[in-house]
């Protein structure tokens, strides 16, 4: 598939940080950076913007805060066509300790919003557009809210804000081919001045089929990962998506080595991927959370059992 105005972000350590409350060090950092810029992507991801006034240092990460200085010692050095990206919860950053673009080594902030709170998401992308950045509007649980609430969302957004895409998130890996269809569908007959993007989680193994789909029908913007990483069942492999974009601009070797020096280690230490409890979560359509509490307890492959109890709490 080549199409010139397919842009590919990566977002290993943003979503990979989700894992490990966003505390992979500087070292680990620069080697995805360095190895990602080399795959010819657009975008790299490092992390949320979140206020330290809500979030203890203590507790979290780097990539939590993504402060400029720690920013800058990923990217110093490191030759790069790439830009950088981060991203941003409604009423968890202070938008007025984020300096001007011009004065930041991020070129990006893309506001992760639920349908519900579609208005504040518009007043944060333009705040940042305001300051100098390209922007996005992340519209996540989107399997949960599909009727008239988020097609009068689209409607505002187009009229209303200035970012440059609006990404279907697939939060709970639960959209097939034909769900994946008829919402970039959507998209593209409201946004008439927006790009639409698509970021998978692969609870059904299907997050790099649902992101081939949305480039099928006018998508993008993808979203990918190194290896699949992320929290629960991850999202649509970085090496996939590469492999398959006949862009020449791409090269899947760097991607390729780096895993095999990073991120197969990693594995051993922190767990992602295709596991039954995250496929459950997925069938039924519901968040990950219960699946990633089963995985840290003494029960973590009663598979039925978790199946039923969802299934039984459904009922009642």
């Amino acid at each position: 598939m080549y199409r010139e105005q397919l842009k590919v972000l990566d977002c290993t350590i943003r979503d990979g940080g989700l894992i490990n409350n966003h505390d992979f060090d500087i070292k680990f950092v620069r080697e995805v950076y360095r190895a990602v810029s080399q795959s010819g992507v657009d975008y790299i991801e490092l992390g949320y913007k979140n206020s330290k006034k809500l979030f203890s240092e203590k507790e979290y990460g780097p990539w939590k805060f993504c402060d400029d200085d720690v920013i800058n010692q990923v990217v110093d050095g490191i030759e790069s066509d790439a830009k950088v990206s981060v991203m941003v919860d409604i009423g968890r950053v202070d938008i007025a300790d984020v300096k001007l673009a011009k004065d930041s080594p991020i070129d990006m902030v893309r506001v992760a919003s639920y349908v519900k709170d579609i208005d504040k998401a518009i007043a944060m992308a333009n705040d940042f557009h305001k300051k100098g950045y390209e922007t996005t509007i992340n519209i996540m649980a989107i399997s949960r809210d599909q009727g008239l609430e988020l097609t009068q969302a689209l409607h505002q957004i187009e009229k209303e804000c200035e970012a440059k895409a609006i990404y279907i998130v697939d939060s709970f890996g639960s959209l097939y081919q034909e769900s994946t269809e008829d919402l970039v569908k959507q998209f593209k007959d409201i946004l008439k001045t927006k790009e639409v993007g698509f970021h998978g989680h692969n609870n059904q193994q299907l997050a790099f089929g649902n992101t081939i789909e949305a480039i099928i029908h006018g998508a993008n913007f993808l979203d990918a990962t190194v290896y699949g990483i992320g929290r629960a069942a991850g999202n649509c492999p970085l090496e996939l998506l590469v492999g398959f974009l006949k862009n020449p601009k791409f090269d899947i070797r760097p991607i390729l080595e780096l895993i095999s020096k990073e991120f197969i280690p990693l594995r051993d230490k922190i767990e992602w991927g295709y596991i039954i409890p995250y496929a459950i979560a997925g069938m039924l359509n519901e968040h990950p959370k219960l699946a990633m509490a089963l995985r840290k307890s003494e029960h973590k492959e009663n598979y039925r059992e978790f199946y039923e109890s969802l299934t039984s709490t459904e009922t009642e």
